[in-house]
């Protein structure tokens, strides 16, 4: 079969009543009550469908007895329809939002360590200009970020790359490595040590990532490299809140992004042990999918969060 031309829509005129019909034949799985849904006749339902498979020369439906049940054609184009309804609510949205100045609603995610100074900066920028626009800010590690971004909770995101197979529909523009360091409580014995080394760490107590995770195998391999075998005595979590009591109330040592761990140290929550550890997390970046058109808000405040990044990195 001959690739479409990529304005194939625009030749075949594909009509908005024909997304409508798609999706409520997902939700329906029954030809009649997808077309009562949109007040249309059963028969004009069918041929609006069969219409869209020729224009396709595809079957985008398996009739069967217990009903209607989308192939995976059927189900490529119902998720594009969601995306493409969507799109068009949206765009009403904003030439609203620009005749009355810059309002409506902007969806960021962000990781750890862009959250402690890179995305508050952009968003108090973007407040000085734009007051009214509510801005979403969910803060989860990049995998869980990546699936929202690709069920378009998301209007961008600030995190990594992870091996994904549909990584080719993301744009990643990278903004900065991110170094690690080892913490511990304010007063911890090891803090005021002038020639600390990794052998001072390794015998100690620690709290880390889970084992399988990107961070706690190379904290692994940091002492494996120095003939080091990897702390033993370990509490596994990446919950903050326990993290941050653990270091408070024990003599536990922790390994966190530099920029995470100078915001806590600026707060007296922890210290920085005064060494340099050989290695840094993955680098982080914006990332978008590459059809998906920013609303002016999200176009904004990624703006925003590019020129904070400029002069921050």
């Amino acid at each position: 079969m001959d690739t479409p031309n990529p304005n194939w829509f625009l030749r075949a005129r594909l009509k908005t009543r024909q997304l409508l019909l798609l999706i409520a034949l997902d939700e329906q799985r029954n030809i009649h009550r997808a077309a009562e849904t949109l007040h249309m006749t059963q028969p004009a339902a069918s041929k609006q469908i069969k219409d869209l498979e020729e224009m396709l020369d595809v079957k985008l439906f398996d009739r069967l007895p217990r009903g209607m049940v989308p192939t995976l054609y059927g189900e490529t184009m119902i998720r594009h329809a969601r995306m493409a309804l969507t799109s068009l609510s949206l765009a009403h949205d904003d030439v609203l939002a620009l005749k009355a100045g810059l309002t409506g609603q902007v969806e960021v995610g962000v990781i750890m360590t862009p959250a402690m100074s890179l995305l508050p900066q952009a968003i108090a920028r973007v407040k000085q200009q734009a007051p009214l626009l509510r801005i979403g800010v969910h803060m989860e590690p990049s995998n869980t970020l990546l699936g929202m971004l690709e069920r378009g909770t998301l209007d961008f995101m600030i995190g990594r790359v992870l091996e994904r197979d549909n990584s080719a529909r993301l744009s990643y523009e990278e903004l900065t490595e991110e170094p690690a360091c080892a913490v511990a409580r304010i007063g911890h014995p090891l803090a005021a040590s002038t020639n600390l080394t990794l052998d001072d760490l390794a015998s100690h107590a620690w709290i880390l990532p889970p084992q399988g995770s990107i961070l706690r195998h190379r904290v692994d391999m940091m002492f494996r490299r120095a003939g080091l075998e990897p702390p033993a005595n370990v509490v596994d979590t990446t919950a903050l809140l326990l993290i941050t009591a653990l270091l408070q109330q024990t003599d536990t040592l922790h390994v966190m992004p530099v920029d995470v761990a100078r915001y806590y140290q600026s707060l007296n929550v922890l210290t920085i042990l005064p060494l340099e550890l050989p290695f840094k997390m993955d680098a982080f970046g914006i990332i978008r999918q590459q059809e998906h058109l920013l609303s002016p808000g999200a176009a904004l405040l990624l703006k925003a969060v590019r020129d904070v990044a400029a002069e921050v990195y």
